[in-house]
């Protein structure tokens, strides 16, 4: 990897501002100051150091992020904050959130540069499971724990996997729930409480295959995977 695209990489700038670094010898490699922008080295092999500070670089990275309502899961937009402008390392390029949760949808959100890894969660081969805890207008009922596990049909023809619906609690007009279901399908989780006349009035992704969400993770708080963490979401094996 050429030095300045190392140094930009890890936060040290923009190319134009490592460049100036490089220039002005504030960049050793292995005891060596070298001031040629161009000059190749092993990111992972080789000790950098900027001014004296060790270069630790990662080649991926995977955060967990709580998503608070009112951003959009995508790289750039022209209407609403992105989920990456809430990630302080965002200086890499190259991150990007692992499927999407509405706008108005809070919870569980990987963000990481890793595409073999978000290509596994996101295959509808894989079937990854996600599960969402879910405040509803209506009463829940035995009926539709039933419809949910049969295939809820949604958009008038399509009829969704089997989805696991447990009750949590119910008023005369409210209900609290959780749900598990293996696709992504755009307003999925809404669309199939409105198929069986209910409404989603607040909705949180807490698990994604054998993520969960860290409860102590305030809104709008991410923090590094563990490597316990992304062992289990890079196993074959599935939280039950």
């Amino acid at each position: 990897m050429r030095l300045d695209k190392l140094l930009a990489h890890c936060g040290f700038g923009t190319r134009k501002e490592v460049k100036q670094l490089i220039k002005n010898g504030y960049v050793k490699v292995n005891g060596e100051v070298i001031k040629k922008d161009k000059h190749h080295v092993d990111p992972v092999g080789d000790k950098v150091y900027v001014d004296d500070e060790r270069i630790h670089y990662q080649e991926y990275v995977y955060y967990m992020l709580n998503k608070p309502a009112g951003y959009v899961s995508a790289t750039e937009d022209n209407v609403y904050p992105t989920v990456i402008d809430l990630i302080e390392e965002n200086y890499r390029q190259d991150l990007f959130p692992v499927g999407r949760l509405d706008v108005d949808t809070e919870g569980l959100l990987l963000i990481t540069n890793d595409g073999v890894l978000a290509h596994q969660l996101l295959s509808p081969k894989k079937h990854c499971p996600k599960v969402y805890y879910a405040k509803i207008q209506g009463v829940v009922t035995d009926d539709d724990v039933q419809t949910f596990l049969s295939g809820v049909v949604i958009d008038n023809e399509y009829q969704c996997q089997s989805a696991h619906l447990k009750i949590l609690s119910t008023t005369q007009n409210h209900s609290e729930i959780e749900v598990e279901i293996y696709e992504g399908k755009f307003h999925q989780v809404k669309k199939m409480f409105h198929a069986v006349g209910k409404e989603v009035i607040y909705l949180k992704r807490i698990r994604m295959k054998n993520l969960n969400l860290d409860e102590n993770l305030e809104l709008g708080a991410y923090r590094p995977l563990t490597d316990e963490e992304l062992d289990r979401l890079k196993s074959e094996t599935v939280l039950q």
